[in-house]
């Protein structure tokens, strides 16, 4: 999806960003801010008039004048008050992400208070909250998230605000896609359509913010980022190094340690773990902060043995090898491009995984001690975890292929996955 496809959606009523937005008109008041015209002339709906269902047939298959988006108005939606309110309730909550935020508390209801609203982005944000709630208390945790880590890494006020309205908007793009395929569900599929729909998220995003709102050039160019990854494993644009923004790298880090919570039973210390597993993958500036706060909360407690957490590890350690060997056995001679893509970005990720778990000493299970356990454990899921991945990511980057080459792919993907579950 390039700029210009994207800029011509958004002059065409987006089905999934409509249906929200008339979801929430049941309960809120939402109303043409001016006339709603279409490419022709045709006047499709008067200023002042409130939105209705009635609104979703005048607008099938038309093109529009100006962005649907930027006709509408929520009156009575969500409001700097509403992200304050949250927030507060947020800071109550004796939860995971409570160590990290309620130290820098102050600091981030002086930021929340200053988050300026875009009337587009209000009105996303109130379709949201109404349609998609969970999607709306993920926003608010990433607000809070980000301007913890702003704050805990010496940033003012200034950039503390500047990351929690960055944490707010990360998600957006989301609003244009189908509901089943937003980050609370992806993660627990190897679907690898809801995959390839949710990798646009992030550019949609930041298009829509960048053309529609009036938000500086640093926040439209971290809510592209906030799946990027330093070592080029992220999406959607594979960037690398100093590519990523400084705002991008402190938003993805935010993301990727909401993400590792949302497994029941996770504490802050798994959050720390998956910024940590893979060397180079984040910014270590940001992830000492949150470390720092894991120590403070929650204690990571041991499921298994020590007995048996040293055979899962050395079982493990050899399917990991086991896979690299049965990964390059399996490339045809000859493969065509997207074969070799998705051979490439396997062996690629399966080389990261394979640094991280030395990095991480779980090459030598016998130098594990007890006291090291529960840590260990929760290492040894995060890899598991970026395990499950791989085998999305390559298909992913397959592409279309023949009946012959994607009975290679399913043989490719057999091999990442039989020795490693």
């Amino acid at each position: 999806m390039n700029q210009e496809d994207t800029s011509q959606r958004f002059h065409s009523a987006n089905p999934h960003a409509l249906h929200a937005i008339l979801a929430a008109s049941e309960t809120q008041a939402i109303i043409a801010c001016r006339d709603i015209f279409d490419i022709s002339g045709i006047k499709l709906w008067a200023r002042d008039q409130p939105v209705s269902q009635d609104l979703q047939r005048k607008l099938m298959d038309r093109v529009l004048q100006q962005p649907l988006e930027a006709c509408l108005v929520a009156e009575d939606g969500v409001s700097t008050q509403t992200l304050v309110q949250a927030l507060n309730a947020l800071l109550a909550q004796d939860g995971p992400l409570s160590p990290l935020l309620r130290p820098a508390a102050p600091a981030l209801l002086t930021g929340a208070a200053a988050v300026r609203l875009h009337p587009v982005v209000q009105l996303l944000l109130t379709a949201s909250q109404s349609s998609r709630p969970q999607a709306f208390a993920h926003a608010i945790e990433a607000m809070a998230m980000c301007g913890a880590m702003a704050k805990h890494s010496g940033g003012d006020e200034r950039q503390v605000a500047r990351a929690m309205t960055a944490g707010l908007l990360h998600d957006i793009g989301e609003m244009y896609m189908a509901p089943e395929y937003g980050e609370a569900d992806v993660g627990e599929t190897l679907d690898v359509e809801c995959f390839r729909q949710l990798v646009v998220h992030p550019h949609v995003g930041r298009l829509l913010i960048g053309q529609l709102t009036d938000y500086p050039k640093d926040i439209v160019r971290a809510v592209g980022e906030h799946h990027e990854r330093l070592d080029g494993t992220g999406y959607p644009y594979r960037l690398q190094g100093d590519q990523i923004s400084t705002l991008g790298r402190l938003m993805a880090a935010a993301e990727a340690a909401l993400a590792s919570l949302r497994t029941p039973g996770t504490t802050l210390q798994h959050a720390s773990v998956a910024l940590r597993v893979i060397p180079g993958e984040f910014d270590d500036r940001l992830a000492g902060p949150l470390s720092e706060a894991a120590r403070r909360g929650q204690p990571l407690l041991a499921k298994h043995s020590l007995e048996e957490l040293r055979a899962d590890l050395s079982r493990m350690n050899v399917g990991l090898q086991t896979s690299l060997n049965r990964l390059e056995a399996s490339i045809p001679p000859m493969p065509s491009a997207g074969l070799q893509r998705a051979a490439d970005i396997s062996r690629h990720l399966l080389m990261r995984l394979r640094s991280g778990w030395n990095e991480s000493g779980l090459w030598s299970p016998d130098a594990i001690g007890p006291e090291q356990v529960a840590e260990v454990e929760a290492i040894q899921e995060t890899l598991r975890q970026r395990m499950r991945t791989i085998e999305r990511a390559a298909r992913l980057s397959a592409g279309e292929l023949s009946d012959d080459e994607a009975e290679h792919l399913d043989h490719m993907c057999a091999c990442l996955t039989d020795e490693l579950n």
